[in-house]
C-alpha cells in the first residue's frame, strides 16, 4: 500500500531517497508557494528519516493525497486553463 507524507520543503535535506519512490530533490512536487512537498513509499513501515522531521502531515493513502493536492495550497485552477 503506497503511503504519502507532506513535509516542509526546508526539511528536504533529511529525506533518505533510498527509502522513498523518488531518487532526489529535483523530482519533488512542491506546493504553489514552495513551502511544502511530499514523499511516497510502498512499505508498511514508515521510512526511518520520518522520525527526524519537525513538520509532517500524514501518512495518507492515494485517495487522500489526491484530494489534498486539489486544494488551494497545491492547485490553482487559473493556471490550468
Amino acid at each position: 500500500m503506497r503511503k504519502y507524507l507532506i513535509i516542509n520543503s526546508s526539511e528536504c535535506n533529511k529525506i533518505d531517497y533510498n527509502q522513498v519512490s523518488i531518487t532526489n530533490e529535483t523530482f519533488l512536487i512542491k506546493s504553489l508557494d514552495e513551502t511544502k512537498t511530499f514523499v511516497k513509499w510502498d512499505t508498511e513501515e514508515d521510512p526511518t528519516f520520518v522520525a527526524d522531521l519537525i513538520f509532517k502531515e500524514g501518512p495518507y493513502n492515494n485517495a487522500e493525497i489526491l484530494e489534498i493536492l486539489q486544494g488551494p495550497i497545491w492547485y490553482d485552477p487559473s493556471q490550468h486553463i
